[in-house]
């Protein structure tokens, strides 16, 4: 996902980070200076949605402009099919023994 929040800023004419981080705290959001640098110019690892949604409120936007999916940069992982075949085959079959050195009984 792209984190486009400058962008959708911009658009609504607020250029810095300071502005929208008072606006934000206007309407409750109260963001720390090193948060508010990392959603201004980074890609958040991780944002609260409650955080989404007053940010959302403020900007008047809805949450597809803020988060842009790119599905190019998804990878499938293709798994082996005859691994786990192999794996089970090359190991030893395992014989139970008794704790008290009685036999078992025959199969």
């Amino acid at each position: 996902m792209k984190w486009n929040l400058r962008l959708a800023a911009a658009h609504r004419g607020i250029w810095k980070a300071s502005d929208l981080q008072r606006m934000l705290a206007e309407h409750g959001l109260v963001i720390s200076t090193g948060k508010m640098s990392g959603l201004w110019s980074g890609e958040p690892a991780s944002i609260k949605l409650d955080d989404l949604n007053v940010i959302c409120a403020v900007l008047g936007c809805g949450v597809d402009e803020l988060l842009i999916p790119e599905p190019e940069k998804v990878q499938r992982v293709e798994h082996d099919r005859q691994q786990p075949a192999a794996a089970s085959s090359a190991a030893p079959a395992v014989t139970p023994k008794r704790k008290d050195g009685r036999s078992l009984p025959p199969t």
